[in-house]
């Protein structure tokens, strides 16, 4: 669906990721993981054809990304970036229903279908927004409004989701249910998720694999449990940690160990 081969990102006169290679399989959730400033972040703003590679091909459905134009290119992708302007206020209705915008048939005002409005309740429904649906987006806490991103992302119904740091601000319930959420889509409609964290323990729980990043490059690749392993940690996060069974899920479980000193 979304493949990324040998990638090279450059800008500022640097090397942002070098020679990436990512594909995205359907109904499968790949977690990237890395310090700040692997190129997490601008490996995805690239996959979304926000930012042009210097080198490489992206291709989406077999077709190189740059040869699609923003509306094709907003129905097979959905993206929560870590941060969205808003120039002016909407409600949180107005927002989620403006992720429908790829599916429009006119460009005037009061463009939504039945179709977008059963689709826009469905996802408030499912991210547990409905109650603040008329509320101003700019009058959200930090956690409603990463909610409120998600909607408007599941909302395009686009089969691959691009999310940065999509937990970030949420408390540990509503982190477990955007998470389930995006499982179940991958599970039940063949979507496919690449998701952005710093939370290890999370993508060992939620991701079917995991992309290890360190300083543009992808050091390691491969299931959990082959990537979260003491010493891979330590010489990417230079951090001493304990990895062992989570007690539940059997998967692996990451503590860092901090060295008492007298």
């Amino acid at each position: 669906m979304l493949e990324a081969r040998e990638v090279t990102i450059g800008y500022d006169h640097r090397v942002a990721v070098a020679d990436l290679t990512l594909t995205l399989q359907p109904g499968e959730i790949t977690a990237i993981i890395g310090p700040n400033g692997a190129g997490k972040s601008t490996l995805l703003r690239t996959l979304n054809g926000q930012i042009r590679q210097s080198s490489g091909a992206i291709l989406l459905d077999g077709q190189p990304l740059e040869r699609l134009n923003r509306r094709n290119i907003s129905r097979r992708i959905a993206v929560v970036a870590q941060e969205a302007e808003l120039r002016f206020p909407v409600t949180v209705l107005e927002f989620v229903l403006g992720g429908r915008f790829a599916w429009s048939t006119n460009t005037g005002w009061g463009w939504e279908t039945e179709r977008d409005l059963q689709v826009a309740d469905a996802v408030l429904r499912e991210t547990e927004m409905s109650e603040l649906s008329g509320r101003l987006m700019n009058e959200l806490s930090g956690g409603e409004r990463q909610r409120a991103l998600m909607a408007r992302a599941l909302a395009t119904e686009a089969p691959i989701l691009l999310l940065d740091e999509p937990t970030a601000n949420l408390d540990l319930s509503h982190q477990a249910t955007l998470l389930t959420l995006v499982r179940n889509r991958c599970d039940r409609n063949e979507a496919a998720a690449l998701v952005v964290t710093h939370d290890i323990n999370l993508a060992a729980q939620f991701a079917d694999h995991i992309l290890l990043m360190k300083n543009g490059r992808a050091v390691h690749s491969g299931r959990p449990e082959e990537v979260l392993q003491p010493q891979i940690l330590q010489d990417v996060f230079e951090v001493r940690v304990l990895v062992d069974a989570h007690p539940v899920t059997g998967g692996p479980r990451v503590t860092p160990v901090h060295d008492r000193r007298s």
